[in-house]
């Protein structure tokens, strides 16, 4: 499959050819959701923790002596039926994500780019070159492509900080780096903005 290659301005220059080990597979939905809802689970936190009975401080001591007391018995304070004691079945710190096959990630990976590129949702430039830090410049690229207001990532090899830091106050607009892209990002973006390297390190990676 070949698609149009343009410059920033916007202007055709040329087409480059979209790989089929990439960009012309059969997505597969079933293992899409399942790298995403592995993806999500792996950004929780699992901060929240109690305390269990051993972990409570104190309680080393037997509170008053077996019989004779006319109370129950009673054999530690850390006892979750005393007040400040443990927590029966309480949260603990986890992990919520799990390993998945890097073969079945790359496959995710594919039906996801073959997706966008079967909805002619992918855009390739010879480059981009931004002089400085600027967000209009960024809007003023997205607009020659008619994305003003969509949802985009942008895919480029190596570092581009210039153009990394004109995306952060847009909320619409994503930049990451073609080898350590993610397919959540990819799902939740209208169009896919890639340069030439970016797609030539995609091929490298992914196919």
């Amino acid at each position: 499959m070949s698609v149009k290659l343009y410059n920033q301005e916007g202007a055709e220059v040329g087409t480059v050819e979209l790989d089929a080990s990439v960009f012309g597979v059969e997505p597969n939905e079933a293992l899409v959701h399942q790298y995403i809802v592995n993806l999500l689970a792996r950004r929780r936190q699992g901060n929240a923790h109690t305390k269990t009975r051993k972990d409570v401080r104190g309680g080393g001591r037997k509170p008053w002596r077996q019989k004779g007391t006319g109370r129950a018995r009673a054999g530690t304070s850390s006892s979750p039926l005393w007040r400040g004691g443990g927590t029966v079945f309480g949260p603990q710190t986890r992990l919520y994500g799990y390993e998945m096959p890097k073969k079945r990630k790359k496959i995710a990976l594919r039906s996801v780019f073959s997706d966008k590129a079967n909805s002619d949702r992918i855009k390739v430039l010879d480059q981009i070159q931004i002089d400085e830090i600027k967000t209009k410049s960024i809007v003023s690229l997205l607009g020659k492509f008619d994305l003003s207001g969509k949802k985009c990532i942008i895919l480029d090899e190596g570092r581009n900080d210039n153009c990394a830091l004109s995306c952060r106050n847009l909320q619409s607009v994503k930049y990451s780096r073609a080898a350590t892209t993610n397919g959540y990002d990819l799902l939740n973006a209208d169009y896919v903005l890639m340069t030439k390297a970016g797609l030539e390190k995609i091929v490298e990676v992914f196919g």
